[in-house]
């Protein structure tokens, strides 16, 4: 029993129909989804699930199932369940998920302006920051901040690719992604990065908008944090 993911194609999709494969403790899994599942650091998405009838299931968070193609709609503590079998529509919370592909976007420029490896990550609809192995002195917000709204300002496309397993070994990469499917998915944008990534991303980097540097701070001997917010309130 697997989900198809529709985000991975079309990250702006806002509604879709699906049917309900399975009701549990856990959530509820559908036979195809546009929420995304927390993973990579991005938080899971939001929204709710209309029955037939016109009644609503809120859904408060989205996760993984037991293997990585199942996906587990949350629903809000006392919201009512659909049955298996049943067809529902379903609709994010799209403006929380476009605040998350702005910022996830952004990371992916972030990387870039600072020439470090990165330690790890996480993506809110309010907040994103990477950890960097890097000393803390190679760290300025100014510049970072700078470099980072001047690629944002230049835009850029962002294509989706797939690759083999046997091809990521081929080009070795600063982010390794889990292995095992046969296949991962990267982020690419033209002269400016190709990493591997599950996540939503904007069409164009131009969509982001102009991002702030909040904070730097030391998280450890090896990790140095920067945390970043958009400027704008969309």
């Amino acid at each position: 029993m697997t989900t198809e993911m529709l985000f991975r194609d079309d990250a702006y999709l806002r509604t879709a129909t699906a049917r309900v494969l399975a009701v549990g403790e856990r959530g509820i899994e559908l036979d195809r989804t546009i929420f995304y599942p927390q993973g990579g650091g991005q938080m899971g998405d939001t929204g709710r699930l209309l029955r037939a009838p016109g009644e609503a299931i809120a859904i408060a968070d989205t996760r993984k199932g037991d293997t990585p193609e199942r996906v587990l709609h949350v629903p809000a503590p006392g919201s009512p369940l659909p049955q298996p079998g049943e067809t529902v529509t379903l609709e994010i919370d799209w403006a929380r998920r476009y605040r998350l592909m702005r910022l996830h976007t952004a990371l992916h420029l972030l990387s870039c302006v600072i020439p470090a490896p990165v330690t790890g990550g996480n993506i809110a609809p309010d907040k994103a920051r990477l950890d960097f192995d890097i000393d803390l002195s190679q760290l300025n917000a100014g510049r970072i901040e700078q470099g980072t709204n001047a690629l944002i300002a230049a835009g850029a496309a962002t294509e989706t690719v797939w690759i083999t397993d046997a091809e990521l070994d081929a080009q070795p990469m600063s982010v390794q992604p889990p292995r095992g499917a046969g296949r991962v998915r990267l982020l690419r944008i033209p002269g400016i990065d190709l990493q591997p990534c599950g996540g939503t991303h904007v069409a164009d980097i131009a969509e982001i908008g102009p991002v702030r540097v909040l904070k730097i701070r030391s998280e450890g001997k090896r990790n140095k944090r920067v945390e970043i917010a958009l400027s704008g309130s969309g």
